[in-house]
């Protein structure tokens, strides 16, 4: 048994390996551009591949299909279609546009404000933070550049209010799972999950109200562009509002963008498809390390190591507020190793039943519990697809904008009191 243990323990050791080299090879050099993530994630897989006991030939074809897993597979191509329509939208000065009437409309002290709150109700009605940080994150990088703000913090923002969203909306995937896997209807644990997190982003708002990091000061300048070239921004929140698939939206969105640039005279046909494979090129690194974090996390999965994790967090549980936080510590550990809060909770969820049945925890209350964590963990990791996503569109490295991610820490804080509390109250049925 003992042997067994340990040999579930060097499992995670990739995981070691790729946090060292990335965060802890960028803190000594003191610069996080000095170290590529894409190289940690190469130097992980290699470890990955080479400690198992199989045959080569059979490690490689395993770390594959991890690295080619239905869900990696499709955030590459929703990273593609994003990289095509931000690129597209910038060159047919959609962004311009926006950024000209959101500085026009919204008030200098507030604006910071306005963005988080545009950004909590985008995601929470279009059910992605991915989708919510696709589309917002360049309006927020240009205003950025216009008031001479920093952009990770305002990015940070954008990212922020769609985790809120995301950890709320009754389309989003990790509501869906915690909902299906813990066998409780969406209304609880929507009812449950709003008493936890609202307190967190009132909190959040109030920060970037009364004391805003920077203080953004700006003179409001004339439309340079076309009022109807913020027509794909919009055309892209309504249709996500009304639940259509994210790859529809981006595709439409793309279109729209092309022929209202080709029709007001920003760009020809040539220069559409120029900055289209740009944008797309620029999603290069952020499509490479997805699936090299698929391929690794797999190897990992294989060997043992997320079962290592299950069973050290749930062996000494004795009491209800440590049944809770058993369960807090299993989804966000598995996050960490899975690097996606969905397969995180669906990874866990059954176990986590089992402790809320054995201690009289309500479902409700458990798959509120699973979606907070999750989402709270995922918004702060550098390899996740929130962050790359906003780095890469904002160009900046994922760890700038770590710093700067007030709702997800406020939100951790809340939940963490919730469990000590008790609180809120809640039926044991």
């Amino acid at each position: 048994m003992q042997t067994q243990s340990r040999g579930k323990i060097v499992a995670l050791l990739p995981l070691v390996v790729f946090l060292g080299i990335y965060l802890v090879g960028s803190l000594l050099a003191g610069d996080f551009y000095k170290i590529s993530i894409t190289i940690a994630g190469m130097v992980a897989s290699i470890v990955a591949v080479g400690m198992t006991r199989r045959p080569l030939s059979d490690a490689i074809s395993n770390y594959s299909r991890g690295a080619t897993d239905q869900n990696i597979m499709l955030m590459i191509w929703i990273f593609v279609l994003a990289g095509a329509f931000a690129a597209s939208t910038k060159a047919m000065g959609a962004v311009d546009a926006t950024v000209a009437l959101t500085l026009r409309v919204v008030p200098e002290q507030f604006l910071p404000a306005g963005i988080f709150i545009a950004a909590c109700f985008t995601s929470i009605s279009i059910g992605t933070s991915v989708g919510t940080i696709v589309a917002l994150t360049p309006i927020a990088s240009a205003i950025a550049a216009q008031t001479g703000s920093p952009t990770a913090w305002l990015v940070a923002i954008v990212v922020g209010g769609a985790l809120f969203g995301d950890n709320l909306s009754f389309i989003s995937d990790t509501t869906i799972a915690a909902t299906r896997t813990q066998g409780c209807s969406m209304r609880d644990k929507f009812r449950t999950n709003i008493k936890i997190v609202t307190p967190a982003a009132i909190v959040t708002l109030l920060i970037y109200i009364i004391s805003p990091q920077e203080i953004i000061s700006y003179t409001a300048t004339e439309m340079t562009s076309p009022w109807y070239t913020i027509v794909p921004y919009l055309l892209v929140l309504i249709l996500s509002a009304i639940g259509t698939n994210v790859l529809i939206v981006l595709t439409l969105g793309i279109l729209t963008s092309g022929v209202i640039g080709l029709a007001c005279g920003q760009m020809n046909l040539l220069d559409w498809f120029s900055v289209m494979g740009e944008g797309i090129d620029s999603m290069g690194q952020l499509i490479i390390i997805t699936m090299m974090a698929g391929g690794m996390l797999e190897m990992i999965r294989i060997n043992g190591g997320i079962d290592f994790i299950i069973s050290r967090f749930t062996s000494r549980v004795n009491s209800r507020r440590a049944a809770e936080g058993s369960i807090a510590a299993l989804v966000m550990f598995a996050d960490i190793c899975t690097a996606n809060n969905t397969v995180a909770i669906i990874s866990v969820g059954s176990i986590a039943r089992q402790i809320a049945d054995r201690f009289g925890i309500s479902k409700r209350r458990t798959a509120s519990l699973l979606d907070t964590f999750s989402c709270c963990i995922q918004g702060v990791l550098p390899y996740g697809a929130q962050l790359l996503m906003a780095a890469g569109l904002a160009s900046i490295s994922p760890v700038e904008i770590i710093p700067h991610l007030y709702y997800p820490m406020i939100m951790g804080g809340f939940a963490v009191v919730a469990i000590l509390l008790q609180w809120p109250r809640y039926d044991q049925k």
